[in-house]
């Protein structure tokens, strides 16, 4: 499954489970680990700082680009307006403004690489057109992950479903600030 999970108990001779994160799910520039949870975490506030605006977060996924130095974190962001389908017009200095919340969402060893040393750059986000993440899913459907079984990838290694994403990005926001190591 490639997830973890942790027995709560049984029924009668059935294992009970409950989730506890996916398995092999970091990202990494550095000596950084950050995990699913605490990803999810910071993304989630930034969640709730959209929705106000009328936003909703469909989906999302990201990646340690290395490509550039330093390298920095890379998130996938779908979003929609609650009140319709068009697509959100973005406001350059309020997605700034919540990458820097992400990035300030994340743990302390990435907040210590990025505001001391600079071994980290500014976290950015890649806004996607509507139904990218269904396009992502056929991708990996059509190299034998089952339908039944998939889930987006919360961290995205194959070059492959990079680009399918990177060719459907209709903005980029990066963080302005350097995160507050204190909080």
């Amino acid at each position: 499954m490639g997830d973890i999970l942790l027995v709560t108990g049984f029924h009668n001779i059935t294992p009970q489970f409950k989730f506890v994160q996916r398995r092999n799910v970091v990202l990494s520039i550095d000596t950084d680990k950050t995990t699913e949870q605490v990803l999810q975490n910071a993304v989630t506030i930034a969640m709730h700082l959209l929705e106000p605006l009328g936003f909703f977060l469909l989906d999302y996924s990201s990646y340690a680009d290395t490509s550039s130095i330093p390298g920095h974190y890379v998130l996938f962001w779908e979003l929609q307006l609650r009140s319709n389908d068009d697509f959100p017009v973005l406001d350059q200095v309020k997605m700034e403004k919540y990458c820097s919340l992400v990035e300030q969402s994340l743990d302390l060893q990435y907040k210590m690489l990025r505001n001391q040393s600079n071994t980290i750059g500014p976290l950015e986000v890649r806004v996607v057109k509507q139904g990218s993440f269904n396009v992502l899913m056929d991708f990996y459907v059509s190299q034998g992950t089952s339908l039944n079984q998939y889930k987006t990838p919360k961290n995205i290694k194959s070059e492959k479903a990079i680009e399918i994403l990177d060719s459907r990005v209709v903005g980029k926001f990066y963080s302005r600030e350097v995160p507050n190591q204190d909080s």
